[in-house]
C-alpha cells in the first residue's frame, strides 16, 4: 500500500517500563518527553510492493512515568500526534498517508484519542537488559505485550512487535491487495528519566 500505514515515536512508551529496574529513588519519576522518542515501522508487502514503501510515524509521549519500587510504567501518548515521517514519500504521499493512519479503519482518533501503555512485570534478560510485560491500550482495545529493553550510560532503549489486527486494525490495502502494509508492526525507542 504505496504510502499508508502508521508509526509511532515516543507514543507507545511500551519501552519505559524497564526503566525501574535501572532507577535507585523509590519515588515515581517523570519520562523526559524531550529526550525520549519512540518510532514505529511498518512494512510493505504484497505482489507489487516494490511500488509502494515502508511507513515511518513519530508519535511524541504526552505524559509518562516510572516508580521503580513498585515497578511500574505508565505511558500516554495523544493519538492525533502521531506524525508521519516516511523519508521516500512525497508531501502528497504524506498527507494521505497521514489521513488513513488517522481514519477509522486504522487509529481512528476522533473515538480513541489516547495510547496508554502500564507495565505489569519485568524480568532481568541477562546485564542491563529485561524482559517487560505490560498492557498496551490502542483503538479502543487493550491487549498484553512484551517489550525488550536494554540500559547504556541511563538511555534505555529497546523495541516491541505486535499486529494491527490483535487491536482491531485492518492493515491498509491498495491496488485490488496487490500492495498492502504488513500486519506487524515494530517499535523502536529511546527514553530518559527526566533529572
Amino acid at each position: 500500500m504505496a504510502g499508508r500505514g502508521w508509526t509511532a515515536r515516543g507514543g507507545f512508551g511500551i519501552a519505559a517500563l524497564f526503566v525501574y529496574a535501572a532507577v535507585a529513588s523509590g519515588q515515581p519519576r517523570a519520562i523526559d518527553t524531550n529526550a525520549s522518542v519512540l518510532t514505529v515501522h511498518v512494512f510493505k508487502s504484497g505482489m507489487l510492493s516494490a511500488f509502494g514503501h515502508d511507513h515511518l510515524i513519530d508519535a511524541p509521549i504526552a505524559t509518562g512515568s516510572a516508580d521503580p519500587t513498585a515497578r511500574r510504567v505508565e505511558l500516554r501518548v495523544n493519538s492525533a500526534a502521531l506524525r508521519v515521517r516516511d523519508p521516500k514519500a512525497s508531501e502528497s504521499d504524506h498527507a494521505a498517508i497521514q489521513k488513513t493512519m488517522a481514519g477509522p479503519e486504522v487509529l481512528d482518533v476522533a473515538r480513541y484519542p489516547e495510547i496508554v501503555f502500564q507495565s505489569i512485570s519485568a524480568e532481568s534478560a541477562g546485564p542491563a537488559a529485561w524482559r517487560l510485560r505490560g498492557n498496551l491500550s490502542l483503538h479502543g482495545q487493550t491487549h498484553a505485550v512484551t517489550v525488550d529493553v536494554s540500559e547504556k550510560d541511563g538511555h534505555y532503549a529497546g523495541s516491541a512487535v505486535f499486529k494491527q489486527t490483535d487491536f482491531g486494525m485492518k492493515p491498509v490495502r491498495a491496488a485490488g491487495g496487490t500492495v498492502r502494509v504488513k500486519d506487524e508492526m515494530r517499535i523502536e525507542f529511546e527514553i530518559r528519566l527526566a533529572p
